[in-house]
Protein backbone atom coordinates (compact mmCIF):
# COMPACT_ATOMS: atom_id res chain seq x y z
CA UNK A 1 0.00 0.00 0.00
CA UNK A 2 1.78 3.57 -0.96
CA UNK A 3 2.16 6.13 1.51
CA UNK A 4 -1.28 8.48 0.28
CA UNK A 5 -3.48 5.21 0.87
CA UNK A 6 -1.96 4.10 4.37
CA UNK A 7 -2.31 8.07 5.47
CA UNK A 8 -5.63 7.93 4.14
CA UNK A 9 -6.35 5.12 5.65
CA UNK A 10 -4.69 6.38 8.73
CA UNK A 11 -7.01 9.61 8.80
CA UNK A 12 -10.10 7.22 8.46
CA UNK A 13 -9.53 5.48 11.59
CA UNK A 14 -8.24 8.39 13.59
CA UNK A 15 -11.57 10.79 12.72
CA UNK A 16 -13.54 7.16 13.51
CA UNK A 17 -11.96 7.19 16.97
CA UNK A 18 -12.87 10.86 17.22
CA UNK A 19 -16.09 9.58 16.86
CA UNK A 20 -16.02 7.13 19.58
CA UNK A 21 -14.56 9.57 21.90
CA UNK A 22 -16.95 12.58 21.09
CA UNK A 23 -19.73 9.78 21.89
CA UNK A 24 -17.62 9.47 25.49
CA UNK A 25 -17.97 12.78 26.50
CA UNK A 26 -14.68 14.61 24.73
CA UNK A 27 -14.27 17.40 23.00
CA UNK A 28 -12.00 16.92 19.58
CA UNK A 29 -9.85 19.98 19.29
CA UNK A 30 -7.73 19.27 16.05
CA UNK A 31 -6.79 15.87 14.06
CA UNK A 32 -3.20 15.52 13.10
CA UNK A 33 -1.58 18.52 15.11
CA UNK A 34 2.27 17.96 13.99
CA UNK A 35 5.64 19.93 14.38
CA UNK A 36 9.29 19.17 13.83
CA UNK A 37 9.38 17.18 17.19
CA UNK A 38 6.47 14.80 15.52
CA UNK A 39 2.57 14.45 15.69
CA UNK A 40 0.03 13.69 18.03
CA UNK A 41 -3.23 12.01 16.22
CA UNK A 42 -5.88 13.81 18.33
CA UNK A 43 -6.17 16.65 20.55
CA UNK A 44 -9.37 17.23 22.86
CA UNK A 45 -10.66 18.30 25.86
CA UNK A 46 -12.66 16.71 28.60
CA UNK A 47 -13.66 18.33 31.59
CA UNK A 48 -10.77 21.36 31.47
CA UNK A 49 -8.37 18.41 30.58
CA UNK A 50 -6.42 18.30 27.95
CA UNK A 51 -5.99 15.31 26.53
CA UNK A 52 -3.30 13.69 24.17
CA UNK A 53 -4.62 10.56 22.32
CA UNK A 54 -2.39 8.40 20.20
CA UNK A 55 -4.56 6.13 17.27
CA UNK A 56 -3.19 2.86 16.40
CA UNK A 57 -5.02 0.51 14.19
CA UNK A 58 -4.34 -2.96 12.99
CA UNK A 59 -6.65 -4.82 10.57
CA UNK A 60 -6.22 -7.71 12.32
CA UNK A 61 -3.16 -9.58 15.15
CA UNK A 62 -0.47 -10.72 12.75
CA UNK A 63 1.82 -7.91 13.70
CA UNK A 64 0.92 -7.96 17.19
CA UNK A 65 -1.67 -5.51 18.75
CA UNK A 66 -2.10 -2.14 18.50
CA UNK A 67 -1.59 -1.35 21.88
CA UNK A 68 1.84 -2.82 21.65
CA UNK A 69 2.97 -0.30 18.57
CA UNK A 70 3.46 2.54 21.43
CA UNK A 71 6.42 2.31 22.60
CA UNK A 72 8.92 4.09 24.63
CA UNK A 73 10.19 6.38 21.84
CA UNK A 74 6.87 7.15 20.52
CA UNK A 75 5.54 8.44 24.13
CA UNK A 76 8.72 10.29 23.95
CA UNK A 77 7.88 11.82 20.53
CA UNK A 78 4.07 12.27 22.01
CA UNK A 79 5.49 14.02 25.25
CA UNK A 80 7.28 16.75 23.36
CA UNK A 81 4.82 17.24 20.81
CA UNK A 82 2.75 18.06 23.84
CA UNK A 83 4.61 20.16 25.40
CA UNK A 84 5.30 22.27 22.15
CA UNK A 85 1.50 22.21 21.69
CA UNK A 86 0.83 23.97 24.99
CA UNK A 87 3.90 25.87 24.99
CA UNK A 88 2.68 28.05 21.34
CA UNK A 89 -1.19 27.80 22.22
CA UNK A 90 -0.28 29.45 25.74
CA UNK A 91 -1.39 26.30 27.95
CA UNK A 92 0.38 26.43 31.74
CA UNK A 93 2.38 23.92 32.64
CA UNK A 94 -0.03 23.68 35.37
CA UNK A 95 -2.73 22.43 33.08
CA UNK A 96 -4.20 19.05 33.65
CA UNK A 97 -3.20 16.84 31.03
CA UNK A 98 -3.74 13.47 29.73
CA UNK A 99 -2.15 10.43 27.26
CA UNK A 100 -4.94 8.11 25.99
CA UNK A 101 -4.90 5.81 23.59
CA UNK A 102 -7.41 4.38 20.82
CA UNK A 103 -7.09 0.78 19.24
CA UNK A 104 -8.17 -0.26 16.79
CA UNK A 105 -8.70 -3.70 15.68
CA UNK A 106 -10.50 -4.40 12.44
CA UNK A 107 -13.92 -3.75 13.60
CA UNK A 108 -13.61 -3.10 17.36
CA UNK A 109 -12.47 0.09 19.40
CA UNK A 110 -10.71 -0.01 22.76
CA UNK A 111 -10.08 3.14 24.50
CA UNK A 112 -7.75 3.60 27.31
CA UNK A 113 -7.72 6.73 29.33
CA UNK A 114 -4.34 7.48 30.94
CA UNK A 115 -2.53 5.40 28.76
CA UNK A 116 1.15 6.99 29.56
Amino acid sequence: MGSVNRRKEGSFYEHRAGDYLTGKGLIVVEYNFSCRFGEIDIVAKEDGCLVFVEVKYRRSRRFGLPEEAVGESKKRTIYKVADYYRLIHGISDAAAVRFDLVAVEGNEIRYYRGAF
